[in-house]
């Protein structure tokens, strides 16, 4: 930051410190503010948060909105420098997108939501894109709508009556009179100001050139427009794009002076500019930390302790977090358990119990609230139509009421002709009907063993229709971001071993070390040691990699080598896994299983442990604080039968849990058995990724595509049936690259991204549980 003359600072510190209201020559000196001056701004901002949130009767109250985000279309006609949500019609061509969801794509993102306690859905979208894509104008004259804000309308309205969800809108730019009617359907409305600067929105080569709704005058007008609307309404600005110090400070003040005139803003975000790839902005550095927690404090102090600040958190570190809540920051955002955030790709949200942890160590308690605020709930704000279904999830204080369930009120008939955009015909006798396949997306519990079974071996159109909305489901809720975890694997079997790849504690400690110097995030082991070799084996290898390499994630040993090292050491269960939480262990591979079937297990894997040990070591190490995969092995002697029982039983041990962080579904090597015969190897695997999807939608969110089994291309045609994971880049390391379980099949980052191009879909770098790399 650079210094300002001291006087305009300490005179805007005095006025802060004072609780006074702030011009915009003070909001600038402020944002100038650095060492001991920067941390009066924090104090200062701190205060008027704890006092407001006095003033509202919720001392020590950070709040979130529980949400599902259904991104309506990613048309639009603008432009921004830094958008990765957009589309053109060519992309979704290539992506096999809709131009819009469809009725029954909403239907099935809202549903799932409302099952996992959601009460907001986020309809976002692009701005007018029938005003720029002529193939925007031909879908909402197909079906019958005027406009794409004609569609929002009534999406809103089907999922509130359908589902209870109350809509939150940011729809984009809105007149006045659709600002009117859409009042009607949900609570509250959003369009971000981003900024007032007229220089990123005129100027060639700036951040909102050639973007029409970027204009501030617009957005400004907007505002003033909702606010005389009535509508309970969120904005911000966003930092980092090119703006000055002084066009942040005049964007702060035009807002607080929308919002004196109306008194509709209900809170305010400060939202952080991260780049992202394939953009025009992608070589721009992130917003600059300080500079941005001197926004979100003075944006703060320049509206005083009654207004809600919003920070997002999945855009930020756990030690930004701490920043930002000394800025004085109250509000979390709307987080979701199903969904991607669709703008930001690749940041996933945090985990809500994670979230509550990070909360409470900060100093407040994690409070869940409606998508409008406790303030904006009264009759002057909500419009009548939807008095009931606020009223229904909020309790006294105007927060959400703990354990409501969002309940619909109307059932509408979408099946038949709202899925014919979408879905192939299905008319063959005895084939799949469109209904069932909706019900997969939507209410996949409602389906009973043999639906199931039938989708496995579907064939012809009905797999094209399975497969198409596996895919949706796929994209509409974990999103088009592909991840994968660099790391490299370790063979427990090759411990002491003279075989290739053997290596002893010393040569261990090289592969670890090693690995952490090439910045991989996680190192795998997996196999049973020796038998000759001491119990206490599966601990040395552990201590010696968490000493080696502290900074690394530990995945290691499957439930049979937890059993085994359980029963030679006479530890028992819960002995081993605390043995191996002491000795550095962070998660367990949930493999070493086919099918969770005796039968199968004795035809083809007698060695394997048995069944009931296997789901007893799983549940045990799951109750211990360790998450895993879970896997199935197909295409030897099991049934369609039983590998549905394999998902419902994985499905239960999940509902008891939690702790499944992806499925693995792998062809078994060696055997390639179709479940239907005549059918193509590419179609087994099809089939079995999209009943994977669609079974385990809601429960267990991540299906990963083990690459080394099906090679790239078939890999690249799974990622159109429903997975979103590469698994692990598997690296073989400068030191013992025989040790690997896989050793000599790599998948490098740069090879991940050329994969996915074509595909149109990004590709997310995240931790063995699913989170952000540290950028540390």
């Amino acid at each position: 930051m650079t210094l300002l003359d001291p006087s305009p600072l300490t005179a805007a510190l005095a006025r802060a410190d004072r609780g006074e209201r702030l011009d915009v020559d003070d909001a600038e000196a402020l944002l100038h503010a650095t060492g001991a001056e920067f941390e009066r701004v924090l104090d200062a901002a701190s205060r008027a948060r704890d006092e407001g949130l006095r003033l509202a009767g919720r001392e020590g109250i950070i709040t979130y909105s529980r949400k599902v985000f259904v991104p309506l279309t990613t048309l639009c006609r603008d432009r921004c420098h830094y958008c990765v949500f957009v589309d053109t019609p060519g992309q979704l061509l290539a992506k096999r997108k809709p131009a819009y969801m469809s009725p029954a794509q909403v239907l099935a993102v809202a549903r799932q939501g409302q099952a996992q306690g959601c009460k907001e859905a986020l309809l976002t979208l692009g701005d007018r894109p029938e005003d720029r894509w002529p193939e925007a104008r031909a879908w909402l004259d197909e079906h019958g709508y005027t406009s794409t804000l004609d569609y929002v309308g009534a999406m809103a309205r089907l999922i509130r009556e359908e589902t209870g969800l109350l809509p939150h809108l940011n729809p984009g730019v809105m007149r006045p009179d659709e600002l009117a009617w859409l009042r009607e359907v949900a609570p509250s409305m959003g369009i971000m100001l981003e900024t007032t600067s007229r220089v990123l929105y005129e100027n060639k080569g700036e951040v909102h050139y050639g973007s029409p709704d970027k204009d501030p005058d617009v957005r400004l007008r907007l505002l003033d427009d909702a606010g005389a609307s009535r509508i309970p309404f969120t904005t911000g600005i966003l930092v980092g794009i090119g703006e000055t110090l002084r066009d942040r400070a005049e964007s702060m003040i035009a807002l607080r002076e929308a919002h004196e005139r109306h008194g509709h803003l209900q809170e305010i975000i400060v939202q952080n500019f991260r780049a992202k790839p394939r953009t025009a902005m992608q070589n721009v550095p992130d917003a600059e930390l300080l500079e941005y927690v001197a926004a979100v404090a003075v944006m703060r102090l320049v509206f005083g302790p009654r207004m809600r600040v919003q920070v997002p958190p999945n855009l930020q570190d756990v030690v930004e977090l701490e920043l930002l809540a000394r800025a004085g920051a109250d509000d979390w955002g709307g987080v979701s358990p199903l969904t991607a955030d669709h703008v930001n790709p690749e940041r996933p949200w945090p985990h809500l119990d994670d979230l509550a942890r990070e909360t409470s160590a900060l100093g407040f308690t994690l409070r869940e609230r409606l998508t409008a605020h406790p303030e904006f709930l009264g009759d002057a704000w909500i419009h009548e139509s939807l008095r009931g279904a606020v009223d229904a999830l909020a309790d006294p204080s105007g927060l959400a009421r703990e354990g409501a369930h969002p309940e619909g009120t109307v059932r509408h008939d979408v099946a038949d002709e709202d899925l014919a955009d979408h879905t192939p015909t299905l008319s063959a006798p005895g084939g799949l009907i469109a209904a069932v396949i909706e019900r997969a997306a939507q209410d996949p519990a409602s389906l009973d063993d043999t639906e199931w079974e039938r989708l496995l071996t579907a064939t012809g159109d009905e797999l094209e229709a399975l497969v198409q909305t596996a895919d949706d489901v796929r994209r509409y809720t974990v999103g088009e971001a592909v991840s994968i975890v660099d790391n490299r694997n370790i063979a427990g079997s090759l411990f002491r071993s003279s075989d290739a790849g053997g290596y002893d504690l010393e040569q261990l400690a090289d592969m670890a070390r090693d690995a952490q110097d090439l910045g991989l995030t996680e190192i795998c082991v997996q196999g049973t040691v020796d038998p000759s070799l001491a119990p206490e084996s599966y601990l040395d290898i552990a201590r010696t990699i968490r000493s080696a390499a502290p900074r690394i994630h530990l995945h290691a040993f499957r439930p049979q080598d937890i059993a085994d090292l359980a029963d030679r050491s006479g530890l028992g269960l819960d002995g081993a896994l605390a043995a191996m939480r002491e000795a550095g262990v962070d998660t367990v591979p949930g493999t070493g299983v086919k099918v969770l079937s005796e039968r199968v297990r004795r035809e083809i894997m007698p060695s394997d442990l048995e069944i009931d040990r296997w789901v007893e070591t799983i549940r045990a190490a799951h109750r211990a604080g360790f998450s895993s995969t879970s896997v199935l092995f197909y295409g030897h002697v099991e049934t369609a039968a039983e590998r549905i029982a394999h998902l419902r039983t994985l499905l239960a041990i999940q509902a008891e849990t939690g702790g499944f962080n992806e499925f693995v579904p792998i062809p078994m090597p060696g055997w390639g058995r179709p479940l239907v015969e005549g059918r193509r190897d590419l179609d087994e695997h099809r089939a079995m990724a999209a009943v994977s999807r669609l079974m385990l939608t809601g429960s267990i969110p991540h299906i990963q595509l083990p690459w080394t089994r099906h090679g790239l291309a078939t890999t690249a045609e799974l990622l159109n049936a429903g997975g979103d994971d590469l698994g692990g880049t598997l690296r073989d390391g400068r030191v013992g690259p025989l040790s690997g379980v896989e050793a000599g099949q790599e998948l490098t980052l740069d090879a991940a991204r050329s994969l996915l191009k074509p595909l149109f879909r990004p590709l997310r770098r995240r931790t063995t549980t699913y989170g952000e790399v540290s950028r540390g």
